[in-house]
């Protein structure tokens, strides 16, 4: 591989912003440096910025088993087009992830066909616990655990093994927090209401708020409880920011995050979009989406992921009850992020900590999610001036559309880095090299 230069760009990195050449040698970050005057080819970084490339810890690729509705290759790439260049993928797939070896093929699908930097979480279930301990902490990210709220054998419902999941997790636990008896109560109670063809408004109240606090709640106590590194995902209401703390994640062993819809779409949506914007846990009141924009401002929501969850357009266009929740939104989670500066709500030099530098820490990513001499060179130019609106004829998701269809955005990805190579320029793909597998220093 011969060594690239990033000329003139401005780096975003770490709490600053600066005028920088970097030069890449091996895939990796050699120099970094005001003026670097060595041989090599060139990138063009006048008038762009340069970012750390997004770390993405919660999507869901679909592979195996529900590839009619995305897959790693497909996936990988719209990712890479929106500036992520290492992902984390969900064991809810068919079958799902809850052995060694289930696992390991999910890791080899990657290997052939991921364009993006990957790593996948072992599910967890009320009887698989040997295979959570035997589990090597430096190649696996995490453990998925679904604390009253999953398909199939994923759910944790039995106290007993959320005990030994707490305190023999070698390995992060991210759990998915609503609580399911309180959800099939008001799913009853609309049914009775209002039949089958339920206005998609109700979303936010039968899949609740109080839903949400009583398991996030019982997660952080089982956490305290047994000493353990837990992370709850995609928070949506304005009680659970106020659970976290505000420390540096480093001192944290309890973290957060919040997803890209959350912070995004609110209550009030639901009139013009209905199932477009159907997802688990549901989007809730604009209060809501100003208090946790604020906890992921003030640290105490960690960083910002996705919840990537695609579905066919027609399986989106079915009655309330049988709609599937989720939707796409990989390709467009960085640009999501820069609109918290361009409304100036964030400054510029924050962006990279809620898109990189905390998931890194917080999964101790070895050599990943910095702009930094010696690690792997994963990296983002962007124009922040040159608006991108979303069409299906731009759209790279298997699935064919997007809840931002139509939506303008303020920046436009201009170049994605991986491991020293271009994988996107100009709206194109541009090359096919495989990403790696993430390691951990644990």
């Amino acid at each position: 591989m011969t060594k690239r230069i990033i000329k003139n760009a401005q780096l975003v990195n770490e709490g600053k912003v600066h005028s920088a050449d970097v030069l890449i040698n091996g895939g990796r970050i050699e120099k970094i440096d005001s003026i670097i005057d060595e041989s090599g080819e060139e990138i063009d970084g006048e008038n762009l910025h340069l970012f750390p490339g997004v770390i993405d810890d919660q999507v869901h690729f679909r592979e195996p088993g529900l590839t009619d509705k995305g897959c790693i290759k497909t996936e990988s790439l719209a990712g890479v087009a929106g500036g992520t260049t290492s992902f984390m993928e969900m064991p809810n797939v068919i079958p799902p992830t809850l052995s060694k070896e289930l696992w390991d093929q999910k890791n080899q699908i990657a290997a052939n066909d991921s364009l993006a930097n990957y790593s996948f979480y072992m599910g967890t279930s009320n009887s698989n616990i040997d295979d959570i301990k035997a589990i090597d902490k430096t190649e696996v990210c995490g453990v998925k655990v679904f604390m009253g709220s999953s398909t199939g054998n994923l759910l944790v419902d039995d106290p007993k093994a959320l005990e030994e999941i707490f305190t023999h997790s070698p390995v992060p636990i991210a759990t998915h927090c609503e609580d399911t008896p309180m959800i099939l109560e008001k799913e009853e109670e609309y049914k009775a209401k209002y039949g089958e063809d339920l206005d998609f408004g109700f979303h936010s109240e039968i899949r609740s708020r109080e839903a949400c606090i009583k398991s996030t709640k019982k997660a952080i106590e089982l956490a305290t409880a047994f000493d353990a590194e837990l992370h709850v995902l995609h928070l949506t209401t304005k009680e659970e920011v106020e659970l976290f703390s505000d420390k540096p994640i480093e001192e944290k062993k309890i973290t957060c995050e919040v997803c890209v819809p959350h912070i995004i779409f609110s209550q009030k949506d639901y009139e013009e979009k209905g199932p477009i914007i159907k997802c688990n846990p549901s989007i809730k009141s604009e209060e809501d989406l100003e208090a946790l924009k604020q906890g992921l401002k003030d640290g105490r929501i960690d960083y910002l992921a996705t919840d990537h969850a695609p579905h066919l357009s027609e399986e989106k266009k079915n009655k309330y009850f049988s709609c599937p929740s989720g939707m796409p939104s990989v390709q467009h989670s960085f640009l999501v992020a820069l609109e918290l500066f361009h409304s100036n709500f964030m400054n510029l030099e924050d962006i990279p900590e809620i898109t990189s530098h905390k998931v890194a820490k917080r999964f101790k990513v070895q050599d990943r999610g910095f702009i930094r001499e010696g690690t792997w060179a994963d990296l983002v130019l962007v124009d922040l001036s040159k608006p991108y609106e979303v069409t299906k004829e731009n759209l790279m998701y298997k699935c064919g559309w997007s809840p931002f269809d139509g939506f303008t955005f303020n920046s436009t990805i201009k170049e994605t880095i991986i491991n020293g190579e271009t994988k996107f320029k100009d709206g194109k793909i541009v090359s096919d090299q495989r990403g790696q597998k993430l390691i951990f220093s644990r």
